[in-house]
């Protein structure tokens, strides 16, 4: 099951050719431990220890959104079944955290991924209560509290990823502080990035189907935005019926939505930038990371 969660075979072990994901975590992991100038190998320690837990949180993740598609396969609790899935879950975050265990100053790295999975956690019981809120009126979601889910939700594995081998490392507070701050800010607009996408993104790039989070009734960034706007009670209605979800993606970008989910993931990545600058760090670690920014950002949207 393992193996078939991170897209190394298919269902009951024969070798798969499925993409194992963009590898976002890992690199940022060895990225941050290279610019906080420790050895490499606390920065692999970090990728695997991020990776297993990402997994572990996707494996969960699936379960309780009832999605049954990941990268073009049956999630894993399709494939085998909603208890095996959560054991696998289980076992992963177990792995995880003796990986890290057995590395020197593993102590301060476990902790470091507590903190981050208390924040995950947060924000994945936030974002399923965000399911049952109306649309409209004084109790609808507001761009704030999205805000607040996507920092913990998804930015705080991204700033646990870019710290931990900087903790591993030995580095001092104020830099593992800076690194953990640029990963929460870069996780909040890869998020928004992927709502962008969610609604205007091509499905031979995304692998999604077009206006998939519309037709899912998503609480994402530009929808929230639209719904705060002249036109939000039309777009409500719509989004409730489920009806006409290219209608609604077409309201939704006249009412600002798009350009005001792109102008805020570029606040962030401003943001992540700030960060980076109070880390010190190697020119080709600090380079590196830019680029990996522009990418995260641009993903044709």
């Amino acid at each position: 099951m393992a193996a078939y969660s991170f897209g190394w075979c298919e269902v009951g072990g024969a070798p798969a050719v499925a993409s194992g994901g963009k590898g976002v975590r890992q690199a940022l992991a060895v990225l941050g431990a290279e610019a906080a100038g420790a050895p490499e190998r606390a920065g692999v320690a970090a990728a695997v220890a991020v990776e297993l837990v990402h997994t572990f949180s996707l494996l969960h993740d699936d379960i309780m959104d009832g999605d049954g598609d990941r990268r073009g396969r049956p999630t894993v609790w399709k494939a085998y079944g909603t208890g095996p899935a959560v054991l696998a879950g289980d076992a992963l975050f177990a792995l995880a955290v003796e990986t890290l265990a057995a590395e020197p100053g593993g102590a301060g790295a476990v902790r470091t991924l507590s903190v981050a999975l208390g924040d995950l956690v947060r924000g994945q019981a936030d974002d399923l209560l965000f399911a049952d809120r109306p649309w409209t009126g004084p109790e609808r979601v507001r761009p704030d509290e999205y805000r607040a889910v996507a920092e913990h939700k998804t930015g705080a594995l991204l700033g646990c990823a870019a710290a931990l081998g900087a903790v591993l490392g030995g580095a001092g507070p104020e830099t593992v502080a800076a690194l953990d701050r640029a990963g929460r800010h870069l996780g909040v607009a890869f998020q928004i990035v992927d709502d962008v996408l969610g609604i205007w993104g091509d499905p031979r790039v995304t692998g999604k189907p077009v206006h998939g989070d519309l037709r899912e009734g998503k609480k994402t960034f530009p929808v929230l935005v639209a719904l705060g706007s002249p036109m939000g009670g039309r777009i409500a209605g719509l989004l409730e019926s489920g009806d006409a979800p290219e209608t609604a993606a077409a309201l939704i970008e006249e009412a600002g939505g798009r350009s005001a989910a792109l102008a805020e993931a570029r606040r962030h990545i401003a943001a992540v930038e700030t960060a980076l600058d109070d880390a010190p760090s190697t020119a080709r670690a600090a380079d590196e990371l830019r680029s990996l920014l522009g990418y995260l950002v641009r993903r044709d949207v």
